[in-house]
């Protein structure tokens, strides 16, 4: 799936749902700290996407993706509890963006792969307003908090650390 397939999915799935958004085109940039600066968000509304690679066991391997604020990492420790998992780290790049179906730095806080299982951290959701990278390095999406959690109906825990 292409990065425009991927924007197209988001936008419609938004549309359909009557969510309030409003697309923000800017300079192409996947860092969180740098593309908020572009948006003019504050770091603590920015959606930072990582896609958590867990082993339970020895032959079961299960994916998260941990959606934290742009102030904060993301509890490695924490969401290998919540899998009750043996090891925890980020996933390599190719599966990241497999099972994301965009690029890194473009990763949506939505999962539309049934493998990969989404936790978004109760400290982003307390803004009015959240925003994230579209699919695409050059828009990002600034999306009522409300439409996002009734949407993605993300598991919400505490997944991120300072």
């Amino acid at each position: 799936m292409s990065e425009d397939d991927m924007y197209d999915k988001l936008i419609a799935l938004l549309d359909e749902h009557g969510a309030v958004y409003r697309v923000i085109e800017h300079g192409p940039e996947g860092a969180t700290e740098a593309v908020s600066a572009l948006r003019g968000n504050d770091l603590t509304q920015a959606a930072k996407c990582i896609i958590v690679m867990v082993k339970v066991g020895k032959k079961v391997t299960r994916y998260a993706l941990a959606v934290v604020p742009g102030d904060k990492r993301v509890d490695l420790a924490a969401i290998k509890g919540l899998f009750g998992g043996t090891y925890a780290g980020f996933a390599s790049k190719d599966a990241a963006e497999r099972l994301a179906g965009s690029p890194s730095g473009t990763i949506l806080p939505f999962s539309f792969d049934e493998r990969l299982e989404l936790f978004v951290d109760p400290e982003l959701l307390r803004h009015s307003e959240i925003f994230f990278n579209a699919a695409r390095l050059d828009r990002s999406v600034a999306l009522a908090t409300s439409d996002y959690t009734s949407i993605a109906e993300p598991r919400i825990e505490t997944v991120s650390r300072p």
